[in-house]
């Protein structure tokens, strides 16, 4: 699937979306708050699912903004052009959301006492879903599976290479402010997930407050709250009647969707941009 491209520093990003000044500007002039928190992904990794938790911890598991305000208004994705403004207006601590690799987020951000937060997602499920995820936008242009796989694998789509905004973004693994985490780890132990992400932040809930994070930031819980699901983005962002942001929520989906071929040539890319990172991820057990 394609879209209208401009390239910036060497990654595409949408004409639709995107804009140079304010790529610029969050480089380089953005101002960051010592207690601002980024919800970093690469898309489809995890961000909304990070997002509620990230609102549900700040609130103390008290759900009712997560009721009664749209996701849209209670962070903000800072690197696009329709919401940058919305960051003055978040109530501190800010939750700012971004999918830009390392060399592009704000230069300052690591010389404050700001927090991040970068999840990850086994890759070929990333791709599955934002096949799927394509088809609700409104300025996709569809092309076939084979072609977006290579070029996915290739780095010739939105935000880039995976493999690129992974390896840049985990050189900051061991920084006392940044914490990285899986979706897969998140699915695994949802309970465990929120009580490290709250030590990290510096958050102490009593056990009911964890609770009430786990109960609702649960996939059922998201995905029949219109204020989380994607039902009220804008109808000229996103088509609702295509399909869900809040799709399926689960791991391995694309073993629903791959041919054996396309896995294995998937593999090898894999392990020749991945050989060099001494990371294992969960996703990489599984496919054992």
């Amino acid at each position: 699937m394609t879209f209208d491209y401009f390239m910036y520093k060497g990654i595409r990003f949408t004409v639709q979306f995107h804009s140079e000044e304010i790529l610029r500007f969050i480089e380089n002039e953005f101002h960051v708050l010592d207690d601002d928190i980024y919800n970093v992904t690469y898309h489809k990794s995890g961000t909304h699912w990070m997002g509620e938790i990230l609102n549900l911890i700040k609130h103390r598991g008290d759900p009712t903004e997560c009721n009664t305000v749209p996701v849209l208004r209670r962070t903000a994705w800072y690197e696009a052009n329709t919401s940058i403004s919305n960051v003055e207006n978040l109530e501190s601590p800010r939750i700012i959301t971004s999918h830009v690799p390392l060399h592009i987020f704000t230069k300052t951000a690591f010389q404050s006492k700001a927090k991040v937060i970068y999840t990850m997602r086994n890759p070929k499920d990333i791709f599955v879903s934002l096949i799927y995820f394509n088809r609700m936008l409104k300025c996709y242009k569809e092309t076939k599976f084979q072609d977006f796989l290579e070029d996915f694998l290739h780095g010739n789509v939105l935000y880039g290479s995976w493999f690129d905004h992974v390896k840049g973004w985990m050189q900051m693994a061991g920084n006392e402010n940044f914490f990285y985490i899986t979706y897969e780890e998140l699915k695994q132990d949802l309970r465990g997930s929120v009580m490290r992400i709250c030590k990290f932040l510096g958050k102490e809930l009593n056990d009911e407050e964890i609770d009430s994070v786990v109960k609702h930031s649960s996939f059922d819980a998201m995905k029949e709250n219109k204020m989380s699901n994607g039902i009220l983005f804008p109808e000229e962002l996103l088509d609702n009647t295509k399909g869900s942001l809040i799709r399926k929520g689960i791991c391995g989906d694309w073993k629903n969707h791959f041919t054996v071929a396309q896995s294995e040539f998937f593999d090898q890319v894999y392990q020749e941009k991945m050989k060099d990172v001494n990371v294992k991820f969960p996703w990489e057990e599984s496919e054992k």
